[in-house]
């Protein structure tokens, strides 16, 4: 397998499951160093470190609870001092919380939680990496279908972590691409082995909303990712790459 980055550090945020695990795993065989954020499953973490390490990569997990944004800078401090420096930050752990807005039962506290986590957690990781990242780095933020288009009735908050989020990554193209430092967005569709799926009838309603009919794999995802983080994406930048079957289609 070809090895694009090759000498290249990443930081996968939320990488021990589903997407960010995939896209660990990716860039390791592409032959970057890898380190990966989680919260609390250090059991499935270390399963990821082993596994990279088995096929001759890289890799080093962190516990970060990205909702606790004054440990972004000491966690970019960590990568540098364990790899030697950084290049490609993936902006990939979230959680989503649905609810409609009059709903008078509304787990506000939980909503808080995410807006911390999908919103301003990750802008206090981009502006941690910002300092130390290499001329010639990438910084791709993992999105949803539902950043663009809110198709069903309960997801007002989390669309607009995603929708925010997406716009500030624009921006952050704009800030760092003096430096070539590219910054793009992936929005990711339903996948496999993902967030807690819905109901089965509303994940049926779903899946019949997209053009290729199925559910994605994290390794589809991951896939595109990977080509942003590549060198043959070195003039893409603001920009947002739909990776979800074709929902807006």
């Amino acid at each position: 397998m070809s090895k694009p980055l090759t000498g290249k550090v990443a930081l996968v945020t939320g990488g021990s499951r589903g997407l960010g695990a995939a896209t660990v795993r990716l860039l390791a065989e592409q032959g970057a160093d890898v380190a990966f954020t989680y919260v609390s499953s250090e059991k499935q973490a270390q399963a990821v470190v082993d596994e990279v390490h088995g096929k001759g990569a890289k890799a080093v997990a962190f516990q970060s609870d990205q909702a606790d944004t004054s440990r972004a800078p000491a966690l970019i401090d960590d990568v540098v001092a364990h790899f030697g420096g950084l290049d490609i930050l993936v902006n990939n752990a979230a959680i989503s919380v649905a609810g409609t807005v009059d709903d008078p039962d509304a787990d506000t506290a939980a909503l808080d939680r995410m807006h911390a986590t999908n919103y301003l957690g990750v802008i206090a990781v981009i502006r941690a990496a910002s300092r130390v990242l290499r001329a010639g780095g990438r910084i791709i933020t993992v999105s949803s279908g539902l950043g663009s288009r809110v198709g069903a009735p309960g997801l007002a908050d989390y669309s607009a972590t995603k929708s925010g989020i997406e716009r500030y990554t624009m921006g952050v193209a704009r800030d760092l691409g003096p430096r070539n430092i590219t910054a793009n967005v992936v929005e990711a569709g339903l996948m496999e082995g993902g967030m807690q799926p819905p109901d089965p009838e509303t994940l049926k309603a779903l899946v019949s909303s997209l053009s290729l009919q199925r559910m994605g794999h994290p390794d589809e995802i991951a896939a595109a990712i990977a080509f942003l983080a590549s060198p043959a994406a070195s003039y893409v930048t603001g920009a947002v790459l739909d990776a979800h079957g074709g929902y807006n289609a």
